[in-house]
Formats: structure tokens, sequence, C-alpha cells
């Protein structure tokens, strides 16, 4: 292991992830300690210190396992390449792309993958667009196209920049929309407004360029929120998902395009509903996702005979 020398983990960085990415870097500095890599274990709080803190712990190898703003958005990734400092995981460019949800769109559906129908708003119109959903603009393939009746009712209110469903609702009806707008214009001052999708959450990995078994999510609520994700005992995830040949491979085929669209590198993880016809629809791609034992991506690759420590492995290896 003296190839890879000394590695920095950065985890817990300044983001609404905070929690989470600390978890994940923990259990990442674990693992690579047992296997025989010597690690320091580097706590992002301040922004403006981090390079020299990195510096001053005479790190070979930077392994970023930071979520959300500043870790996930091309930020990090800039700050150490202008100071020549080799990282683990996606580049600038597929950092920043995978983490807004409008252009990354924009590009899946340019190149044939499904996307939800959706309004994007922003703090300047806010008030003239959510007049009424059903005279809003919904974006669809290359254009801005006026429809008479919107998107329609549920739909789903998120920023557009930020992870692990943080500032989700789903609205059942016009009169919830404000309240759900304001939770999202929080953290984002972009916001969209989606359609509400019926069919099958699920989700693959990417690594090494290849897709990882596909996972089916089953939750006991009307969408994968924050609970679901991280509070709910009920929630299940089955992998490999119980699908149709046909289906499975859709699904994967799918993730490998968006991941490979967006010039991801290393790994990553593609978040789709398969469509009750069976049409799978990229929501988003996460260049940095969960990394704990009980994480998605793990459960992947641990259903592809890849270990915990085995995945973190690869990662650094594709430095």
């Amino acid at each position: 292991m003296k190839k890879f020398g000394r590695l920095g983990v950065l985890m817990g960085g300044i983001s609404n992830e905070r929690d989470v990415s600390l978890k994940s870097g923990k259990a990442v500095a674990c693992a690579l300690k047992k296997a025989g890599i010597e690690v320091v274990a580097i706590d992002v709080t301040d922004i403006n210190s981090v390079i020299n803190e990195i510096k001053n712990a005479r790190v070979d190898i930077v392994f970023i396992a930071l979520h959300g703003k500043f870790g996930e958005d091309g930020t990090i990734q800039g700050m150490l390449e202008e100071n020549a400092i080799p990282y683990t995981g996606s580049g600038v460019s597929a950092s920043r792309l995978a983490m807004d949800k409008v252009r990354s769109r924009e590009l899946f559906q340019k190149e044939g993958l499904s996307v939800p129908r959706c309004v994007v708003l922003n703090s300047h119109s806010h008030k003239e667009q959510t007049k009424s959903l059903r005279a809003s603009r919904v974006y669809e393939g290359t254009a801005w196209q006026s429809h008479s009746c919107g998107i329609g009712f549920p739909c789903v209110v998120k920023p557009s920049c930020q992870g692990s469903s943080i500032g989700l609702s789903l609205v059942e009806t016009e009169d919830k929309l404000k309240k759900a707008t304001d939770l999202a214009y929080k953290h984002d001052n972009v916001v969209i407004v989606e359609e509400y999708i019926h069919g099958k959450e699920v989700t693959v990995g990417i690594l090494d360029d290849k897709p990882l078994p596909v996972i089916h999510i089953v939750h006991g609520s009307r969408f994968y929120d924050y609970n679901a994700k991280y509070e709910s005992n009920s929630t299940r995830y089955i992998v490999p998902a119980d699908l149709s040949k046909r289906d499975y491979k859709r699904v994967q085929d799918s993730a490998l395009l968006a991941h490979r669209l967006l010039g991801c590198k290393g790994f990553s993880r593609v978040d789709i509903i398969l469509r009750e016809d069976g049409v799978p629809v990229v929501l988003e791609v996460n260049t940095i996702p969960g990394l704990t034992l009980r994480s998605l991506l793990p459960k992947a690759a641990a259903a592809a005979g890849i270990s915990f420590i085995e995945l973190c492995m690869k990662i650094v290896e594709n430095v």
C-alpha cells in the first residue's frame, strides 16, 4: 500500500449534508486503514483554510467524502487542481453539472434519456410563476413551451442544487405550493417543480465505468424523502431488483449513459424512477453518494461481491 502514500479523507463540510458526510468519511477512513493505508481524517469546517490543512497534513492523495455544497459541486475539486493535489472521483465540470439538476436534465433529454417534466422557478420571477401551475411554462426537450394544463398535481418541489432530499416536498394541491417552494428557496435560489411519476424507485451505482446491480427502494412514503432515507425503519432495499430482464437492462443502460454524458469519473450513483410503462426516468446523478456501510452504493457493490474495503480501494485506484 506504500504506492498510495499518505491519504487524507475530507469529511464534514459546510453543507446541509454535513452529518451524512461525517459518517461517510469515518467509514471510508476506517476501511482504508484496514487495507493498510496511512490515513489522515480531515474535518472540513472552514473552506478558506482547507487547502492549508491538507498541505499541513502532508497527504499524497485526497479522498473526497464531502456531500452537497462545496464538496460535490466542483468547488473543492477546483481548489485541489489549482494546488496540484490528486483527488478521488469526478472532476470540476462533471461535479458542477451533476449538482445542477436543470442543466444536467437538459443534457440528458437532448441525448435521448427520459427526465421528469418540470417548471423551473427562480427567486426573481417566483411570484408570477407560482400564481398557478396551470399557466406555467414546462420544459420539454430543447425549448420552453406553454401548456394549458401545466404539470398538474401531485407534484414534487425541490432545490435545483441540493442532495439527500433536503428541501424536497410532495405537493398534493395548489394551495400547498407556496409553503413547499418557500422551503426549497431556503436551500437554493433556483427551484424545480416537477411531475410526480408513478413507478418503482430504483438506483444504480456505477463503478469503473460499469453498472452495479440495480437496487429497488421500497418505502412507506409517497416518495423517497429524507425521513425514508435516513430515519425510517420501514424502508427496504431489494438488490438485485426484481425486474424483468428488459427493464433491468434499460435501467442500467440509462444510468451508465447519464454517468458518461456528465463525464463522471470512477464512481457515481444514478437515481431513476422506472415508470409503469417500463421507461426509466432519470432524476439525478450523485457524484459522491453516501459511503457508509448502509449506503446504497456499498449495498450494490456488496451484491456484486465487492466488499466495502474493496470499494474504497477501487475508488482510490481510479485517481
